[in-house]
C-alpha cells in the first residue's frame, strides 16, 4: 500500500485548480496537481512546490491564539489574555527584571547591536542573546491563567547556519536555518558530544534547578551563538530565518529604546510577506548515502519540481534538490533563488518529516526589525502581520512568553504517537481504547526501510508504516506479509476511506470481481480535532474549507505491482481492472490508478490483484467533489484531464479516463523497470512526467503516443511490447476522434458563448471502451498464455 495521488505542497501562488473560473458554474471533477503523488513509488522524483498564497491574519489575533493554548484552560475562550500578558511583560522590556545574574536590561543592549550597520549573519548573535536573556527573565512573569514555564521542553534560541542532514528513505537534505528553537538539553548536546561528555538525556520535572540554571547560562555565554553539529530535525521547535533589506553599511532606522508601554498594534509595511518580498541564495548540496534497496524508492533527487513554459501554472524556479549518490548534480543558483518563504517551507517540510503525525508547526521570519509568524499544518499555511520586535517590544516578549510555556504537544508533536526504543532502533507506540477490541496497541516501525514517508507541507501526507499490535493479532491471527498502518490527513468534508472501504465490502459480497481484490480494514481510528479550529480562532475567512482530521487505518500488507513483469503483471493488472470497472458501476469511483493503488498477494497458489487506497475516491451518492482536495495523479492521469479546462475542474471525471490511466500505469512500469527492478536513471525517459506540471505533461504523453514506436525497450518481451504498442493506438485514437468531436460540437454550436463538455456514460458506454482494449490481438494473446 502506497500513498499515491497526494496533492501539491504549496506556498505561494495560482487558483486552486477547481475552483470554478471563466464562467464555469460547476465543478465537474477535482484534478489534482503534478506528481507528489508518486512519492510512494518514487520520493527520489517528487519534492515541494511552495507557490500557494498563505492565508493571513493579524498578530494580535495570533498572539492571542498562542496564549490561549499555553493557558491553563486552552479550550475556554479568554480574550482578555493579550492585554494582561502585554502588560506583565512590561518590566522585562523596560529593564527592571533581574534574576540569577541575567538582566533584563541586556535585551536592550543585544537589540542595539543588532541594529548597527552590518551583513545578515551579524544579525544572529544579537537577535539570539535578546532572545535568551528574555526567557530567562519570563520565567519570573506570572500571570493569571497563564501556565508555568515548562521544564521538559526548557525552550533556547540557538544560532545554527550550519548543515543539518536529514533521511528521506533513499534520499538526504540538507538544509541551514539561521537560527532555530528547541530544548535546552537537545541544544547542549552537540557541544558536550564534541567535548566527550555526551550523556542520556531524560527529561525530569523535579530537575536539580541550580544544575539547570547554571547549564542554561554556560550554554548562553558560550555556545547558543556558536554553530552546532548535526542538529537533529525531530528536536526543533521552530526555525527562525533572517534577511537584511537595509544597506549593510547603514544602521537599521529606529533604534531601541527603554521606555515601552502598551500601544495599539501598529502595521508594518509590508504588512504580509509576499513570496518575492526578498530572496533567499540556495542552500549547499551534499550527496546523500547508497540506498538499501532499489525496491519501491529509488535513488534520484528529491527537488522542487521546476517550472515549465507550458501549461497554466505562474510556477517558480526553485531549485532546492536533496541529492543522492546515484546522480551528484552541483546545483548553481542563478538570477531566479528561491525566496525566503519558499525556505522556510523547505524547514517546515523538514521539520513534518521528522517526526509522525505531526499536527502543525511554528515559524519565523524575520527581516530587519520585522518578524512574521509562519503557522503550518495540513490544511495550509497562515501568517500572521508584522510585528516590528524593536519598537513593539512588548509583543516579541508576549511571544516568547506563550512559546516558553508550550508542552511538545502546543508545538505540533503529535502525543498520541509515543517514541520508543526497540531493538536499537526508533518506533513509535500508539495506544487507544477501542469500544469492541479494549486497548488497542499499535507498534509502528518507523525506522523500518519498507516505511513509505512523505516530504511536504499540506495535503493528506501519508505515510505508510509496518505495524505490530497484539490486540490485532489476537483478533485476526498473524499474517504472513505483516500488516502496515497508513497515516494520513484526510480532508473532512469528503466521505472518508473507511466509510467507502464499508460499501465496497458489500459489492465484494456480491460479485467474484470483486472479492479477494480489495484491502480488508482490520482497524482504524479517526481524530477529532479538525485543522479548521485554529483558522476559527484566527478569523481566517472559510476556515472549514479544505479542514483535515487525522487518520489511522491497519490493513495487511501487500506486495508492489512495480515487482512483477510480464504474463504475471499483465494478470495482477487486469484483476485490478476488472474490480474496478465492477466498482464503477456499482457507484463507487476510484479516481486515483496509479502504481502504488495496484497490489497483490498470494492465496491458494495465485497471485491476487488488490484495487488499493480509496482516500480520493467518491460513493454515486455523493453531492460531488468537496474541498480543495485534488484527485488523481498526474502522469497516469487521462488526456483529457491533463487540460488547462479539466485543471480547472470543467471536466467531470469519467470510467474512461481511470481505464486509461490503467493503460499509462502499465507503460510506466515496462519503461521503468526491468523484471521487477528498477532501471538506472539514464534509461528512464519517463521519469519527467512526475515534475511536470498537468497541463505539460499531457503534451510530453501526446508525443509520446506519436513516436512511442521510436523508442522500445530492450528488455520487453515481443508480447508485451505488441500489448503496450496496441493499447497505445487504442488511446491514441480515441483521444483522435475524442478532440475532432469536441471541434465538430463547437463549430455546430449556434451560441458563440457554448463550451462543448464530455458526455455522460451509460453501462455500455463503459463496456464498449473496456471492450476497444480487450478485443485488441495483444491483449487476448497475453490472456491466453
Amino acid at each position: 500500500m502506497s500513498p499515491a495521488g497526494e496533492t501539491a505542497d504549496t506556498l505561494s501562488t495560482p487558483p486552486r485548480a477547481n475552483v470554478p473560473t471563466h464562467g464555469a458554474s460547476t465543478i465537474e471533477s477535482t484534478p489534482n496537481s503534478r506528481g507528489t503523488a508518486v512519492v510512494s513509488e518514487n520520493i527520489g522524483l517528487v519534492g515541494l512546490t511552495v507557490k500557494e498564497k498563505a492565508k493571513q491574519c493579524k498578530a494580535d489575533a495570533m498572539l492571542q491564539a498562542l496564549l490561549q493554548r499555553a493557558s491553563c484552560a486552552p479550550e475556554t475562550k479568554q480574550p482578555e489574555l493579550l492585554q494582561k500578558c502585554l502588560n506583565a511583560v512590561l518590566p522585562v522590556c523596560n529593564g527592571q527584571v533581574s534574576t540569577g545574574g541575567t538582566h533584563s536590561s541586556g535585551i536592550e543592549t543585544a537589540l542595539k547591536k543588532y541594529v548597527c550597520p552590518g551583513t545578515e549573519p551579524d544579525f544572529y548573535a544579537p537577535f539570539i542573546e535578546a532572545t535568551n536573556i528574555a526567557l530567562v527573565c519570563l520565567e519570573e512573569i506570572e500571570v493569571d491563567g497563564m501556565r508555568a514555564p515548562v521544564p521538559a521542553v526548557d525552550m533556547i534560541c540557538q544560532q545554527n547556519d550550519m548543515p543539518m542532514a536529514q533521511n528521506h528513505q533513499t534520499v538526504k537534505s540538507i538544509r541551514k536555518p539561521d537560527g532555530i528553537l528547541l530544548p535546552l538539553n537537545s541544544a547542549c548536546a552537540p557541544f558536550e558530544k564534541q567535548k566527550g561528555k555526551q550523556k542520556d538525556v531524560v527529561n525530569d520535572d523535579k530537575k536539580d534547578y541550580a544544575s539547570h540554571d547554571t547549564k542554561r547560562r554556560a550554554h548562553m555565554d558560550t555556545n547558543a551563538t556558536a554553530k552546532p553539529k548535526n542538529l537533529p530535525w525531530k528536536d526543533v521547535l521552530a526555525c527562525i530565518e533572517f534577511k537584511r533589506k537595509t544597506d549593510s553599511k547603514k544602521p537599521i532606522k529606529l533604534s531601541p529604546h527603554s521606555s515601552h508601554k502598551v500601544n495599539d498594534y501598529v502595521p508594518t509595511k509590508p504588512e504580509y510577506l509576499p513570496v518575492d518580498h526578498f530572496k533567499a541564495p540556495a542552500p549547499s548540496q551534499t550527496p546523500a548515502t547508497q540506498p538499501k534497496s532499489d525496491t519501491a524508492l529509488e535513488p534520484s533527487r528529491l527537488t522542487t519540481p521546476q517550472p515549465s513554459k507550458g501549461g497554466s501554472s505562474s510556477k517558480r524556479k526553485a531549485g532546492d534538490p536533496l541529492e543522492s549518490v546515484a546522480k551528484k548534480t552541483r546545483i548553481t543558483p542563478d538570477s531566479d533563488e528561491p525566496d525566503v518563504t519558499i525556505q522556510m517551507g523547505t524547514y517546515a517540510a523538514e521539520m513534518f518529516a521528522a517526526n509522525i503525525a505531526v499536527n502543525h508547526l511554528i515559524n519565523l521570519i524575520v527581516i530587519d526589525d520585522v518578524m512574521w509568524i509562519w503557522y503550518y499544518d495540513r490544511q495550509g499555511i497562515i501568517q500572521s502581520s508584522g510585528i516590528n520586535f524593536i519598537q513593539d517590544l512588548p509583543r516579541f516578549m508576549v511571544l516568547l512568553f506563550a512559546l516558553q510555556r508550550f508542552e511538545l504537544e502546543d508545538w505540533g508533536r503529535n502525543k498520541n504517537f509515543r517514541p520508543v526504543q526497540v531493538e536499537g532502533k526508533r518506533c513509535h507506540e500508539f495506544k487507544i481504547k477501542d469500544e469492541e477490541l479494549g486497548e488497542v496497541d499499535l507498534l509502528l516501525h518507523t525506522s523500518h526501510n519498507e516505511r513509505v514517508t512523505h516530504y511536504g507541507l499540506q495535503g493528506r501526507a501519508t505515510n505508510v508504516v509496518p505495524v505490530t499490535s497484539e490486540a490485532l493479532v489476537k483478533k485476526y491471527g498473524n499474517f504472513q506479509d505483516g500488516m502496515v498502518a497508513k497515516i494520513f490527513w484526510g480532508e473532512a468534508s469528503r466521505t472518508s476511506e473507511p466509510e467507502i472501504l464499508e460499501k465496497v465490502k458489500e459489492i465484494a459480497k456480491v460479485h467474484d470481481s470483486v472479492k479477494g481484490h480489495i484491502p480488508e480494514l482490520l482497524w482504524h481510528h479517526t481524530f477529532t480535532n479538525p485543522t479548521s479550529a485554529i483558522r476559527e480562532a484566527l478569523g481566517v475567512p472559510e476556515p472549514a474549507a479544505g479542514s483535515r482530521v487525522l487518520y489511522v487505518l491497519v490493513f495487511r500488507k501487500f506486495h508492489p505491482i512495480t515487482k512483477l513483469h510480464g504474463k504475471e503483471l499483465f494478470d495482477v493488472w487486469y484483476q485490478c481492472i476488472l474490480c474496478h470497472v465492477t466498482l464503477w458501476k456499482e457507484g463507487v469511483f476510484h479516481r486515483d490508478v496509479s502504481p502504488g493503488n495496484l497490489m497483490w498477494y498470494w492465496k491458494d497458489g495465485k497471485r491476487m490483484g488488490v484495487l488499493n487506497d480509496y482516500d480520493l475516491s467518491s460513493l454515486i451518492d455523493d453531492r460531488g467533489p468537496r474541498g480543495n482536495e485534488r484527485t488523481g495523479t498526474v502522469p497516469f492521469m487521462a488526456l483529457d484531464l491533463l487540460t488547462a479546462k479539466a485543471q480547472r475542474g470543467e471536466v467531470k471525471h469519467l470510467y474512461r479516463h481511470d481505464l486509461e490511466s490503467f493503460i499509462w500505469v502499465f507503460i510506466w512500469i515496462c519503461f521503468r523497470y526491468k523484471e521487477g527492478v528498477l532501471l538506472p536513471e539514464e534509461l528512464r525517459p519517463l521519469d519527467e512526467w512526475v515534475r511536470l506540471d498537468a497541463v505539460t505533461c499531457g503534451e510530453k504523453k501526446i508525443s509520446f503516443l506519436f513516436h512511442i514506436l521510436d523508442q522500445p525497450p530492450s528488455h520487453l518481451e515481443s508480447s508485451v511490447w505488441r500489448f503496450l504498442v496496441q493499447c497505445v493506438a487504442v488511446v491514441d485514437t480515441y483521444a483522435f476522434n475524442r478532440r475532432g468531436q469536441l471541434q465538430q460540437q463547437l463549430l455546430q454550436s449556434t451560441n458563440s458563448a457554448d463550451k462543448p463538455t464530455n458526455s455522460e456514460e451509460s453501462e455500455s458506454d463503459i463496456d464498449a471502451f473496456l471492450q476497444s482494449f480487450t478485443n485488441t490481438e495483444s491483449w487476448a494473446a497475453l490472456n491466453k498464455l
